[in-house]
Parts: C-alpha cells; structure tokens; sequence
C-alpha cells in the first residue's frame, strides 16, 4: 500500500472543532481541511480520539488504525509518543494513528480491556486486530501493523 493508493478513506475528528470527516488518503498532499471550519488536517501526526468518536472513526476507516492508548501523566507513554510521531509521519496515508487519553474516555478504555499503559491496539477492517502493551520500538510497531494486516 502506498501514499498514491487514491480512494482510501478515513474518517477523522478535526482538532479544532470536533466535526468528523471524510479524507481520501490518497490525496493528503492536497492539504485536506475541515469540512466546517476550514483548519487543516493534519494526518502526518497521532490524531486524538475518544468516546464519541472512536466507533466512527474504527469502522469508517480503510486503512489500519493504530490506536495509543495513554495518559498525560505515564512516563512510558512519553517514551511511545515520539515512536508513533516518527511511525504517523513516515507510514501517512498507510495507516492512521490515533491517541486515545485513558483517563478522559473510560468507556472505550474499558472495552478494550486496557489495564496498563501504554497499550497500542491495531484495527483493521474495523476489527481489533493487534494489541502490545508497554513500550514498543519502532521496529515491533511495524511489524506490529504489518502482522494485522496480514492475517
């Protein structure tokens, strides 16, 4: 899969406003913006999700959805951030990475069954299809997502 693969959808929350949208992945380079209040959005970064997001986001997206389970006060979350940073930047357009504040959206953290954190869980086709907890290296997070979208 490549960054060219016009048609890959994903749907994402604006950071400024909270609206869903729809952006086509394959046209990133096309600076897509916000459908309500016309900020950028940019998906070369972790993009925050939540409660009432997260389900939308999951199903709505073609491409595997890397989700950071963490909280602000986890120093081995710190320690995953720039990692997923590095691997949103790299893989943009590939896969989607989110972050998801445990300890501001319970509910979906208890869905999950996310005891300990840092946890990154992988989606594909809007399933549960990869799960690491602690901290990960580049390399695990790779092969992490490849492994997903290979079974």
């Amino acid at each position: 899969m490549s960054v060219t693969d016009v048609g890959k959808k994903a749907t994402v929350a604006c950071p400024f406003c909270a609206t869903l949208n729809r952006v086509d992945l394959g046209r990133l380079a096309d600076r897509p913006r916000c459908g309500e209040c016309k900020r950028p959005i940019l998906l070369d970064r972790p993009i925050a999700v939540g409660d009432a997001t997260f389900e939308r986001v999951i199903a709505d997206t073609e491409v595997p959805v890397v989700v950071d389970c963490y909280a602000d006060w986890c120093g081995p979350c710190k320690v995953v951030a720039p990692i997923l940073d590095e691997f949103a930047h790299d893989r943009a357009g590939e896969v989607l990475v989110t972050k998801l504040d445990t300890d501001r959206n319970p509910a979906t953290a208890q869905r999950f069954d996310i005891r300990a954190i840092p946890t990154v869980l992988v989606f594909w086709k809007g399933r549960p299809a990869g799960r690491q907890t602690g901290v990960l290296s580049r390399a695990q997070l790779d092969a992490l997502v490849d492994a997903a979208v290979r079974s």
